[in-house]
């Protein structure tokens, strides 16, 4: 007997609440992905951990809010809280190895293919990851064109999202792109949720694990803290919402000359006059 399955049972609350908090993990997380690339290399796994952290706690908190309004009509839901808590896990260390890639080999070719893969198949091993945690009187069954339409989705985001964090660019660009982002991060998890269906078998005994709200809404605590206290270290760090260089660190970068002057014409140097200057040299001794 197949179940009568219902992603929307409060409307479109919760569709529009986890896209938010995808674009909002999306935004923090790429905005620290190109600080990470703007200073010296002994910041730089700071950065890219802590944007590793705001795109997987942003992704996982998306799923979670999107599961609070599926349903399954013939049967209740609840949610194993080690199953759960993986998913967390997994999407933060695969997003990070494939921010790490970008972060140190750049946002442009293999490099940029194959961390925004890692991090597209981390995006999706969340979201499945997730669905086996569920606990129902039934069966989940997937059809498999549509599960490996929604891989492609999550990796064409993610490989999009970390091409747009490499131009260095400024908030409005990084905005942007988070919007894109969590629109194809939602995108991928209702493609993923499409092809569902749920073989239900004949018990009728409450299944095991933890109803949403007492398991979904407690865990949801964490992330959701941890995001507002990486948008407070995006608000106090102008360099990070403007997107502009470091020049400061870059002096400090091994191999690169402490100060590049430019000459003009004649050896003049422009800028302020240098303490080295001669009041006695007017243009006519030039």
């Amino acid at each position: 007997m197949q179940g009568t399955v219902d992603g929307f049972s409060y409307g479109l609350v919760t569709p529009l609440v986890a896209y938010l908090m995808a674009c909002l993990g999306g935004a923090l997380g790429l905005r620290c992905t190109t600080r990470s690339m703007l200073v010296t290399r002994s910041w730089r796994p700071g950065w890219l951990a802590l944007g590793s952290a705001a795109i997987g706690s942003g992704i996982w908190t998306m799923h979670f809010i999107a599961m609070m309004g599926f349903s399954v009509r013939e049967t209740p839901v609840n949610y194993d809280m080690l199953m759960t808590f993986a998913s967390l896990g997994v999407a933060i260390v695969m997003v990070g190895i494939g921010i790490f890639i970008v972060g140190y080999r750049g946002a442009s070719g293999t490099a940029l293919f194959t961390g925004g893969t890692i991090t597209g198949l981390g995006v999706a091993s969340m979201h499945y990851l997730g669905m086996a945690g569920m606990r129902l009187n039934g069966k989940l069954e997937y059809n498999t064109l549509t599960v490996a339409a929604s891989v492609v989705i999550a990796v064409a985001a993610a490989i999009a999202a970390l091409w747009a964090a490499g131009q260095v660019r400024g908030f409005l660009w990084s905005v942007g792109a988070s919007l894109v982002m969590g629109l194809a991060v939602s995108g991928m998890h209702y493609t993923g949720m499409a092809a569902l269906s749920v073989h239900l078998h004949g018990a009728t005994s409450a299944p095991a694990g933890d109803s949403p709200a007492s398991l979904l809404a407690p865990l949801m605590i964490g992330p959701l803290a941890f995001l507002l206290l990486a948008g407070v270290v995006v608000m106090f760090d102008p360099l990070m919402v403007m997107g502009k260089p470091d020049w400061s660190a870059a002096e400090q970068k091994p191999g690169i000359p402490a100060h590049t002057v430019h000459p003009t014409r004649r050896g003049h140097v422009p800028g302020p006059r240098s303490r080295h200057h001669d009041d006695s040299r007017t243009p006519q001794n030039w």
